[in-house]
Order: structure tokens, then C-alpha cells, then sequence
């Protein structure tokens, strides 16, 4: 791993900036934009509380395609309104991130509504939207009759498609 340190470029926000904006940029050496073939204006940038990852954008089946080539597991799930693609999720459970793509203008049949960078947080919580609730009374009963040994969102999501009585939504899984 090539290590630099550089210098963080601070100036003063303009147009409609509230009073006493910043505006931050730092300079990436050549060789590295290079590598990482960032030939575009469009990078990912992520941050985890105490560091900054910069990669190359990329589109959510390359991202799929790229994380199974690193042997990671890969699922895809597709967020359907009756037969209407809503959603596609590709999953990778190793790293536990993932990337949507979305087919339908309303927000509220999208997976993750208008938040095009759903976190693992995000995911979680759409498959515990989908699934009958952990404290249900006979929860265990309820397991026993769909096959599913322990209370795990992905496994039941697999059995029912995360189908709801209140709803025309589902999802389908499948191994990317």
C-alpha cells in the first residue's frame, strides 16, 4: 500500500452557500487516478466514522460481477409490485454492502425509497419490513410450518418472497 500525505485545499463556499461555508478538495496523484481508471468525473466516495475510501463508480451489476470475482456471496433480489420490477438489489453478504438499481418512478414501491445508496442498516431493516415480526405470537410454530429452523430474515424472505397480507409486493432471491 502507497502512502502520501497531502495537503487538504480549504475555500469559502460561493452562490447560495449559507454564510461561513467551506468547500474541502484534496489532490490525488496522477498515477493512482490512473490505476483506479478514473476517467470520469463520477467516483464513489464512502466514509466509516474515521476514514475516507475513494473507488470508481461503477453500476450495480458491475459491482455484483466484481464482488462474485473476489469469491464473495452475491445475491440478487428482485423487488417486484405485482409484476412490476421495482428494485434490484445485489447483495454481498461477505463485505455486507450492496447496490440497488431502480425501475419504478414512485418512491414508495422503490426497496429503499429515493436513498440510492442504501447502507447494511438500510438492507436490514427492508428485510425486517418484509418478514412477519420476531415477537409474533407462535413465531416458532409459524417457522416450523415454512421450514425454517431458526428466525433469520433471509432464509424466511426465501420461503415467503417476503410477501405481506397488505401489499401486491415480493421479492425473488436468487445466487448471483
Amino acid at each position: 500500500m502507497e502512502h502520501r500525505i497531502t495537503k487538504l485545499i480549504v475555500s469559502n463556499s460561493g452562490g447560495t452557500a449559507s454564510k461561513g461555508s467551506k468547500t474541502y478538495k484534496v489532490v490525488l496523484p496522477n498515477s493512482w487516478v490512473k490505476e483506479l481508471e478514473l476517467d470520469d468525473s463520477r467516483i464513489n466516495i464512502m466514509f466509516d466514522g474515521k476514514s475516507i475510501c475513494i473507488t470508481k463508480s461503477v453500476t450495480p451489476i458491475e459491482f455484483a460481477f466484481n464482488k462474485k470475482a473476489m469469491n464473495h456471496i452475491v445475491k440478487k433480489l428482485t423487488f417486484y409490485n405485482g409484476k412490476l420490477i421495482c428494485s434490484i438489489l445485489y447483495v454481498d453478504f461477505t463485505d455486507k454492502t450492496l447496490m440497488v438499481e431502480n425501475n419504478d418512478a414512485d418512491a414508495v414501491k422503490l426497496a429503499f425509497g429515493n436513498n440510492l445508496m442504501p447502507t447494511w442498516q438500510d438492507f436490514e431493516n427492508f428485510l425486517k419490513e418484509r418478514c412477519v415480526p420476531r415477537e409474533r405470537s407462535g413465531i416458532r410454530e409459524y417457522l416450523e410450518v415454512i421450514g425454517v429452523d431458526n428466525f433469520d430474515y433471509m432464509e424466511i424472505i426465501q420461503k415467503t418472497k417476503g410477501k405481506m397480507a397488505e401489499d401486491n409486493q415480493w421479492i425473488n432471491v436468487e445466487d448471483f
